[in-house]
């Protein structure tokens, strides 16, 4: 990669809430960016409105986690009611994960309140990259980038860049120009999203969490608390007709018992799909978000599946463009990605969808301990395949030590400036080497050297002045973090730059550069 490369911008086509936090992680990343969008505004529809812990911590790194929560409803209850007796069932308590990440809830905030807040900020940091009223024609790529030509009120234009990144949903021009086959399925099912304009809170009180599914074989429902008003998630007969506003009134109280004053305020109606991608990459060009994957909007899947294709990508590139990694980097890209597309957040999604209607059970991914099931359900259980030998999972069940291929928990320790430190904010532009052991013993940590590699010692004892270790010593009071973590003394951890765990190996010289070196290269 030359410099003059590195100064092509990255084209991103899409500006929904997958193309603008990729837009947003690229830059933070240093890496030029365009975004290029067919519409005149960004989206004015009801649609996604859960984020999930994991997107949270993707909008930490790429800096606009503070306005998102400024505009959300945060919860720490993802409840189950019975639809007959309208009691309690299961329910999820994030607040069991206050160990392992700063947001430990998720929060109810609508796709079009989102998006503003998402453009506000690329605006703020790179004036002018988004542009309306561009709708992709065409593309071809050269060898040393990608040329787009796109259609705009003032005729056509060509824009060159070093890579083009489809974020333009689930009828991607892009996918379709390259001839990508979809797998999978569209059901003959289809769901209609009700937001209404209801005070549950003092005319008419009800103790529902903030994010309610009521299960039932007979008439199932999903009920949000948005920043704004309540909303609604229920199937549709294939043939129906969606029903007027009355009708929709009169289902609610069905669920909600009679109220006053209730007022319908927005509807869609969409398809249920399972549909993926068998091609993420090809050469230049890159699927994200719906462009890969279609997934039944269960549990918060949709969208939040589509962040994490937003957190796995960007780094790479950057890594790459640099002059870091090899272009072999990015092929770990779609290898880690589908499989949790696929496999993963689908198959969760389908069982979620049929324990709804009473179709079917989800007992394996309700039967782990509560620490398991909130990080399941929140997608800090996910456990990457970071190569043929590591197995991908997105079902946790409970702890356990700290494999190959988890998320690093966000834990806090004390850095050589005595202040309390988070690990992913050590961890946001870099590779980290975490060398659990004892700081009063001079463990040979080597200094910063190989570029994107970085390295700590963590221990309960702290380093002494004259250690020549200070500079890079990580105070893990009481064992705290090296106890959560069940890994022996004397370990390397290794984390990548999206807290994605990349090796645990006992320490030895030159282990971390070695296996950085590898994974770079490979």
């Amino acid at each position: 990669m030359t410099s003059a490369d590195i100064r092509k911008p990255i084209i991103v086509v899409g500006a929904g809430p997958v193309g603008l936090t990729t837009a947003l992680g690229l830059d933070f990343y240093g890496l030029p960016v365009r975004v290029f969008e067919e519409d005149d505004s960004l989206s004015l529809d009801t649609k996604a409105g859960t984020i999930l812990t994991r997107t949270l911590e993707a909008f930490r790194r790429y800096g606009v986690a503070d306005p998102v929560l400024a505009k959300a409803l945060r919860v720490d209850e993802i409840g189950g009611l019975d639809r007959a007796t309208n009691t309690p069932t299961l329910s999820v308590r994030t607040a069991v994960l206050a160990e392992d990440t700063r947001y430990p809830f998720v929060i109810n905030l609508p796709q079009h309140h989102l998006e503003p807040v998402l453009r506000d900020q690329l605006d703020a940091r790179c004036p002018g990259a988004l542009r309306l009223r561009h709708r992709l024609t065409s593309f071809r790529q050269t060898a040393d980038g990608v040329v787009a030509t796109f259609a705009t009120p003032d005729g056509e234009r060509e824009v060159e860049g070093a890579y083009l990144l489809a974020c333009d949903g689930g009828r991607s021009t892009v996918r379709t120009q390259l001839g990508v086959p979809v797998d999978g399925v569209s059901h003959d099912v289809r769901y209609m999203l009700v937001d209404l304009k209801v005070d549950l809170d003092v005319a008419n009180p009800r103790d529902y969490p903030y994010l309610a599914y009521f299960a039932d074989p007979q008439e199932w429902m999903i009920l949000v608390r948005q920043p704004h008003c309540w909303r609604l998630l229920f199937p549709l007969p294939p043939d129906a007709e969606p029903p007027g506003p009355d009708v929709l009134a009169d289902k609610a109280r069905r669920f909600i018992g009679d109220v006053r004053d209730m007022e319908v305020i927005n509807t869609v109606v969409y398809r249920v799909h399972h549909r993926i991608a068998t091609e993420w990459r090809r050469d230049r060009v890159f699927l994200m978000g719906d462009a890969a994957h279609l997934i039944t909007p269960m549990w918060a899947l949709g969208l939040n599946t589509g962040i994490l294709d937003a957190i796995s990508l960007p780094w790479r590139l950057a890594w790459v463009m640099r002059g870091w990694a090899g272009d072999a980097l990015l092929d770990g890209y779609a290898r880690e990605q589908q499989p949790l597309a696929v496999g993963g957040s689908g198959e969760m999604a389908e069982q979620a969808r049929k324990y709804m209607g009473g179709e079917g059970e989800v007992a394996d991914l309700m039967s782990g301990s509560a620490w398991g099931l909130a990080a399941t359900r929140t997608l800090l259980g996910i456990r990457i395949g970071v190569d043929e030998k590591t197995p991908w999972s997105m079902v946790k069940m409970d702890r356990g030590p700290l494999q190959v291929g988890d998320h690093m928990p966000d834990a806090e320790l004390h850095g050589p400036d005595g202040r309390p430190h988070r690990l992913h904010d050590l961890i946001d532009d870099s590779f980290v080497a975490f060398y659990f052991t004892d700081a009063r013993r001079r463990p040979a940590v080597p200094r910063a050297g190989v570029p994107g590699l970085k390295h700590y010692v963590v221990s309960r004892w702290d380093a002494p002045l004259d250690s020549g270790l200070r500079d890079r010593a990580l105070l893990d009071v009481g064992n705290r973090l090296f106890e959560r973590l069940g890994c022996p003394a004397d370990t390397v951890v290794l984390v990548r730059p999206d807290d994605c765990v990349a090796a645990i190996v006992p320490m030895r010289d030159g282990v971390a550069e070695e296996i950085y070196r590898r994974i770079v290269s490979a």
